[in-house]
C-alpha cells in the first residue's frame, strides 16, 4: 500500500512539473504551427477576418507558377559554403588553442567576442565597413593594396561573398567554442601513445582528433545547414536585399507584410520547414551510415 502511494505521489509530482512547460509548448509552438498550416491553405491578407480556403493553390503557385518566390533559396548555397569554411576555420583554431599556446585565453576571447555582440550592431558596423572608401578600403590603402579595392556591396558579382564574410566573422566564435569543448574531452594518453609510435601532428589529427570530435562536427554541420536556409539579419541590415541578396526568409516576410499575402507567406514558411527537415534527415542518415562503417 505504501509502495503504491509512493508511486502515485511520484506521478503527481512529475505531472505537476510537466503541466507548465507542456502548456507553454502548446501555446507558443504547437498551436502556432497548426495555425501556420491553416493559413497556408487560405488566401488571408493578414487584416480581413475572412479566410477563403484555397487548398494547395499557394503551394502550387510557389513551386510551379511563380519561380521568383523560390529564387532566393539559391543565396542559401553561398551561406552554406561559407558555413563549411567557418567550420574548417573553427576546427583549425580550436586544435591550435587546445595545445595551450601562450595567450590562448585572450585569442579565444577575441574570436568568441563577435558572437556575443548585438547582431544589429555587428551588421551596421559591416554596412559601413564594406562601403566605398569605408573601413575595408581604408585598411587596404594603409597596407598598400589599393588595387584590391572593390565595390563590396554594390557589385552584384561579389556582394554575396561580402555578406558571407560578415556572417562567418559573426558566428566563427560560436563554433570555435563548441569544437574546443569537444577537444577537451579527448583523452591525452591517446596522443602520448601516438607520439611514442612516431605519429606526426597530421596523423594525430586524422586518426585521433577527427574521429573523436566527428559527432560534434556533424551536429555543427546540421546547424550550419539550417542556419544557411534561415539567414535574415546580415543581408537585411546591410543591403536590404538589394543586388540579388534577398534570402528566402526575407522574401517570406515581404510577401506577408508588404504585399499582404499571408497565405502565400505561410506556405513559403511551411516549404522552408520541409527543406530544413529534409536536410536534417539526409545528413543524419549519412552520418549514421558513416558511423556504422
Amino acid at each position: 500500500m505504501l509502495i503504491a502511494s509512493a508511486k502515485n505521489q511520484r506521478r503527481l509530482v512529475i505531472i505537476g512539473f510537466l503541466i507548465l512547460p507542456l502548456t507553454l509548448l502548446t501555446l507558443f509552438s504547437i498551436y502556432p504551427f497548426f495555425q501556420l498550416i491553416w493559413f497556408s491553405l487560405t488566401d488571408w491578407n493578414g487584416l480581413s477576418p475572412d479566410k477563403a480556403f484555397v487548398g494547395l493553390q499557394n503551394y502550387s503557385r510557389i513551386l510551379f507558377d511563380d519561380q521568383e518566390l523560390l529564387t532566393p533559396l539559391i543565396n542559401s548555397v553561398y551561406y552554406f559554403i561559407g558555413s563549411i569554411i567557418q567550420l574548417a576555420l573553427a576546427t583549425y583554431f580550436a586544435v591550435i588553442l587546445n595545445r595551450g599556446m601562450p595567450g590562448s585565453n585572450l585569442f579565444r576571447m577575441l574570436l568568441f567576442m563577435p558572437f556575443v555582440l548585438n547582431s544589429v550592431a555587428v551588421s551596421m558596423v559591416f554596412r559601413y565597413f564594406l562601403q566605398i572608401d569605408g573601413g575595408l578600403d581604408s585598411l587596404l590603402h594603409l597596407v598598400g593594396l589599393d588595387m584590391l579595392k572593390q565595390e563590396w556591396v554594390q557589385n552584384p558579382a561579389i556582394v554575396k561573398w561580402s555578406l558571407v564574410f560578415a556572417s562567418v566573422w559573426r558566428y566563427l566564435g560560436f563554433q570555435l567554442l563548441i569544437t574546443y569543448g569537444a577537444l577537451q574531452s579527448v583523452p591525452t594518453d591517446q596522443y602520448e601513445a601516438a607520439q611514442i609510435e612516431g605519429a606526426g601532428e597530421w596523423h594525430q589529427f586524422l586518426y585521433i582528433t577527427l574521429p573523436s570530435i566527428a559527432p560534434v562536427l556533424g551536429l555543427q554541420l546540421i546547424l550550419s545547414t539550417v542556419g544557411s536556409l534561415e539567414v535574415f539579419e546580415v543581408p537585411f541590415l546591410i543591403t536590404q536585399g538589394a543586388n540579388g541578396t534577398k534570402t528566402f526568409v526575407m522574401a517570406t516576410i515581404e510577401e506577408a507584410f508588404e504585399f499582404r499575402r499571408v497565405g502565400v507567406a505561410s506556405a513559403m514558411a511551411v516549404i522552408l520547414l520541409c527543406f530544413v527537415m529534409i536536410s536534417i534527415i539526409a545528413q543524419r542518415t549519412l552520418f549514421d551510415r558513416e558511423g556504422e562503417k
